[in-house]
């Protein structure tokens, strides 16, 4: 059941002994997330503070972004979720699958303006269910949208200097290990692990991708194979605080196992015209502080973003919550999943970092402590990484 907000929810524990939690640099448990994700606004300073505390052990005095292009392969999607506008149905309006010559030009003219990054973001598996999508498939040559996806990673890896992110949906382990080939990271995220989401009229109703226990198989599949990789939580779509703590510490165990979980993303969901959630509360500021400040804490030495476009105007106030990043943002393509939130121009993006005291980086969709697991890669793939990558394991091309 959705709670109301969280400024209003004080814990009733005792506060001293808690706070004295906050100030050890050990990651927090799962009861005491559960108690600080509901901080009092009295309470929120002290956990923004231990929060900061924590990103500035891990790394210290820089943020970094990833310069990319946004290529949407496909918005077919056999998955109806209740917040998404990109999905769309053969003969929908805007309803679209990228061409290779499409790839190609948008990756070219992102690389002129110094993009490192090619995201490819798709709907999950359109094939199955529309036979529209099986026919474009077929006259493009291809069995399926992963094979597509596969074709045109290593497209932009061979004509460009672009490094391929793919973020295709559910996954086998076949897929993961063909996509490793020619991605050097790749994501999916699980956005919560409350199954009653799933229910009629909830926000994952009618989307079976969305199943929790299939996408932590996915991600702990990349884990085996140790690829370098991005997830992360999706807040306000009718999860608890808890619910949160809970998705949160899934990545956290996984990682524990596998240390392949390159950033944890925070995102919060944004009203849209259109949308079956169209009048759904959006969190509050407040909410966005405190979810950030706990991930944080649970996962003192993991990367943390979120997107800058998605709190704007005030988006700086993230940096006091803990992140050290700002995910990909694009001089080029627009946002394609929040299309009415652009992105920051990256001068003002760069001056409001420095204004919070930061220097802002440039990084590859590969973080630098992740460089050293892919020598081992194929070829092409290791080559155009080594010629990206400066001494410190960012873009050559940092801004």
């Amino acid at each position: 059941m959705r709670t109301g907000p969280l400024e209003l929810l004080a814990p009733q524990n005792d506060v001293s002994a808690e706070k004295d939690e906050l100030r050890l640099s050990g990651p927090l448990t799962r009861e005491s997330a559960y108690r600080w994700i509901r901080a009092t606004d009295g309470e929120l300073p002290a956990l923004l503070s231990a929060a900061r505390q924590a990103r500035d052990r891990f790394k210290p005095g820089v943020i970094t972004y990833s310069r990319k292009v946004f290529i949407p392969l496909t918005n077919l999607c056999r998955d109806y979720c209740g917040y998404c506008t990109f999905r769309r149905d053969p003969g929908q309006l805007g309803a679209h699958t990228m061409t290779p010559d499409e790839i190609l030009r948008v990756a070219r003219a992102g690389e002129k303006l110094g993009c490192t990054e090619a995201l490819f973001s798709l709907g999950d598996k359109p094939e199955l269910v529309f036979p529209e999508m099986r026919e474009t498939l077929r006259r493009l040559g291809y069995r399926s949208t992963l094979h597509y996806l596969e074709a045109m990673c290593e497209l932009v890896l061979r004509e460009t200097r672009l490094l391929p992110h793919p973020n295709p949906g559910l996954m086998s382990a076949e897929w993961i290990s063909r996509l490793a080939a020619v991605s050097p990271s790749m994501g999916l995220m699980l956005e919560t692990t409350n199954e009653s989401l799933l229910a009629a009229g909830a926000a994952h109703d009618r989307a079976p991708d969305k199943v929790p226990s299939m996408r932590l198989r996915t991600i702990l599949e990349a884990g085996k194979q140790g690829v370098p990789f991005t997830t992360g939580i999706l807040i306000g779509i009718g999860e608890s605080p808890e619910d949160r703590v809970d998705a949160l510490i899934a990545i956290r165990d996984l990682h524990a196992r596998y240390g392949h979980i390159q950033e944890v993303i925070v995102q919060n969901f944004r009203v849209k015209a259109g949308i079956p959630m169209s009048h759904w509360p959006e969190p509050s500021r407040g909410q966005m502080l405190r979810t950030i400040a706990v991930a944080r804490l649970l996962m003192p030495e993991v990367n943390l973003q979120a997107p800058p476009n998605l709190s704007d105007p005030d988006y700086e106030e993230l940096l006091d919550a803990g992140i050290n990043d700002w995910g990909g943002v694009s001089p080029l393509t627009p946002d394609f999943i929040n299309p009415e939130r652009p992105w920051p121009y990256l001068e003002e993006l760069e001056n409001r970092t420095r204004a919070k005291g930061f220097d802002l980086r440039q990084r590859l969709p590969v973080y630098p402590e992740f460089l050293p697991r892919l020598v081992q890669r194929p070829w092409l793939l290791s080559s155009r990484l080594k010629a990206a990558a400066d001494v410190q394991g960012l873009a050559r091309s940092a801004a």
